[in-house]
């Protein structure tokens, strides 16, 4: 069995409730059956999980003041510009804030940036040189050397 791959993503989160909230208001759909103390929302072949901050901390045998949000960047590849606009816009108004609006990029396609509540940072972007499949997974395509 392969080992690169991701499963399921956790984010550490100051409020269960809260955060749940910002990811179904974005337009996310909760999975019904998460268990008690956990949010879990089903994406194409993986899965995104809300967990207390404390309790992960506690899970994984360190300090709370070791986790904080990292130099990490999810990511959300879009089909177009306008798709880009549309997911950008939805989530600022589920209340993220907005660290760069949607702007063309250097490489040629489209980017920005904003944090959910608990200062989680996604991209949201367009790459004209990355094609998505239907249920918007990203396969890197083959160089031409």
């Amino acid at each position: 069995m392969p080992r690169n791959r991701v499963s399921l993503i956790t984010l550490g989160v100051a409020d269960l409730s809260r955060a749940r909230r910002f990811y179904r208001d974005w337009g996310w759909t909760p999975y019904p059956d998460a268990p008690e103390g956990l949010a879990l929302f089903q994406m194409p072949g993986l899965a995104l999980a809300l967990f207390a901050l404390d309790e992960l901390a506690e899970d994984q045998r360190r300090p709370l003041a070791e986790l904080g949000t990292g130099a990490v960047t999810l990511a959300q590849n879009c089909r177009d510009v306008e798709e880009v606009e549309a997911v950008f816009q939805s989530a600022v108004e589920a209340g993220a804030t907005c660290l760069k609006r949607p702007e063309k990029a250097a490489w040629g396609g489209t980017s920005g940036y904003f944090a959910d509540p608990d200062g989680h940072v996604w991209e949201i972007a367009h790459n004209p040189f990355w094609p998505l499949a239907e249920d918007g997974a990203l396969t890197l395509p083959r160089g031409s050397s």
